[in-house]
Order: structure tokens, then C-alpha cells, then sequence
């Protein structure tokens, strides 16, 4: 039998922002601890994402406790810092919504909303998802589940050797940063993880509940924002299903313990 490792780990504090590869993460219900605990919106309450305006990519991230720091990659001087644990109390109530979902956030202060609309040129606002607010998972696929401001699970997983596959049939090779992915799996054959039910990362139980329909990001060049056809023009090819074109496992935590943490390097075991 081949040996599968948990080879990359990702959160991506910001929604749509350029994330953060580390070593080990904290599992928690709705994703990895700080994964998409923030989000843009517009003065609507509407979410804003690589889709509408593919900028976002060139805002860097990094976690400098007690901030969150969000830069500029073209010029990382450009910053501005974010509280890990917003004054709740302090913070005024705002309805957002990501795709057919409503759900409550909170606003974070006018100096950090004013300096994400001078940095893209869009009129954008901030918010924070505390603990209190429950958004919950397609009840088809993940019944009971909760997830933050991703676009509809906890988790994203990819197995190497389906990019690798994919790589493979391209002219020009891309790299994983195109599909977002929380979990990066090696050691599986191409596309495994699409048939993977309950599995471990370590001691901790996932379970995956969908593969993920892709949208129009993977083609935007995560370090210029440029787009072009591919990788979805390849795709489309071969992993098209239901006019949907398919890549990487959403996944949901099937723990008891918030306590529980993945690394790079845990054995991942089918169950």
C-alpha cells in the first residue's frame, strides 16, 4: 500500500487574499484556526472575491501576534495590522452574504475599511466572523456542519498527484496556489481523495462530503492577477461533470476536541 502524507498546509485568513503555508494548524469546526475569519464586502453586505475583483491576490497576509497584517506583495511597506481578537464589543453588527447564504459579521473599524478601498480602488469593508455566529454547511452533504466565510465547507483537500496529472497535460505547468487548498496530500494516485469518505490526518477524522466545483479563480495568476483560459480550459476536458468542472474534496472535521492539530508530515490514513 502507498504511504499518504499531509505535504502542504494552508490557511487563508482573509477570504480571497493570499494565504499562509505553516507547519501545523489548530482544527476547528469551521476550518483551521484564523481560515477565513475575515472577508471583504461591498456596501451591500455582499462578499468580494478574486472573481469580481482578482487584485485581492496581491494582498499578502501574515500572522505577527496580536495582528493579523495584511500587505501589499508589490510593496510590502503598504500595511495595515488586524486584531487576532477584535474588541467584539466595540464592533458594530453588519448582514453580509456569500453566495445564497445571509448571515451575521461583524464591521471592523473605518480606518482598516478605508485602507483596503484606497489599496484596490472598490469601496470595501471588512468583517469578522466571531465564534457566535453559526453559518451553516449544505445540509445535502453535511448535515449539522458549520464553516466560516469560505465558500461552503471547512476544508479543501488536494492530493499532489492531481495536480501533478493535470500539469502534466498543460503547456505551462501551474502551481497549487491556483485551487486554494487547506490540505495538500501526497502519495495518492490522481484524483483519489474524489472517493474519500472518512479518513485521518494524524489522529484527527475528517470526513470528505463533495468535490469542490470550480470557479473562474484558478485561472487568475495568483502573483500578477492576470487571467487566462487555463487551467479550466484543460479541465474541462476531463473532469467535467454535470456542467461543472471538478477538483480537490470539500471536507468537514469529524472531531470531539478543539484541541485537536494537524502538521505537515502526519500520515493520512482511509478508514
Amino acid at each position: 500500500m502507498h504511504v499518504l502524507v499531509l505535504s502542504s498546509l494552508h490557511i487563508y485568513p482573509i477570504k480571497s487574499l493570499a494565504g499562509i503555508a505553516v507547519h501545523s494548524a489548530l482544527v476547528q469546526p469551521r476550518g483551521l484556526q484564523y481560515d477565513r475569519r475575515w472577508m471583504l464586502v461591498d456596501e451591500q453586505g455582499r462578499f468580494v472575491s478574486q472573481r469580481e475583483v482578482a487584485e485581492l491576490a496581491l494582498l499578502g497576509t501574515a500572522i505577527e501576534p496580536p495582528f493579523l497584517v495584511v500587505f501589499s506583495r508589490k510593496n510590502p511597506a503598504l500595511r495595515v495590522e488586524i486584531p487576532l481578537e477584535p474588541p467584539l464589543g466595540a464592533l458594530e453588527p453588519l448582514a453580509v452574504q456569500i453566495w445564497d447564504d445571509h448571515c451575521d459579521a461583524l464591521l471592523l473599524p473605518g480606518e482598516i475599511n478605508r485602507w483596503f478601498s484606497d489599496m484596490l480602488g472598490h469601496s470595501l469593508r471588512l468583517v469578522y466572523m466571531p465564534d457566535s455566529i453559526h453559518r451553516p454547511t449544505d445540509a445535502r452533504y453535511a448535515l449539522n456542519g458549520t464553516v466560516s466565510f469560505a465558500d461552503g465547507y471547512p476544508f479543501l483537500l488536494i492530493g499532489q498527484a492531481s495536480l501533478d496529472d493535470l500539469n502534466s497535460r498543460l503547456a505551462q505547468p501551474l502551481p497549487m496556489n491556483r485551487f486554494r487548498p487547506n490540505f495538500v496530500v501526497s502519495g495518492s494516485a490522481p484524483f483519489e481523495e474524489d472517493s474519500w469518505t472518512d479518513f485521518n490526518i494524524g489522529a484527527v477524522q475528517f470526513r470528505g462530503v463533495k468535490p469542490c466545483a470550480r470557479c473562474i479563480i484558478p485561472t487568475t495568476d495568483q502573483d500578477t492577477a492576470q487571467r487566462a483560459p487555463e487551467p479550466l480550459k484543460t479541465l474541462a476536458t476531463f473532469r467535467q461533470q454535470d456542467h461543472k468542472i471538478l477538483f480537490g474534496q470539500n471536507v468537514v472535521w469529524m472531531g470531539a476536541s478543539e484541541k485537536e492539530m494537524v502538521s505537515i508530515g502526519d500520515q493520512v490514513t482511509l478508514l
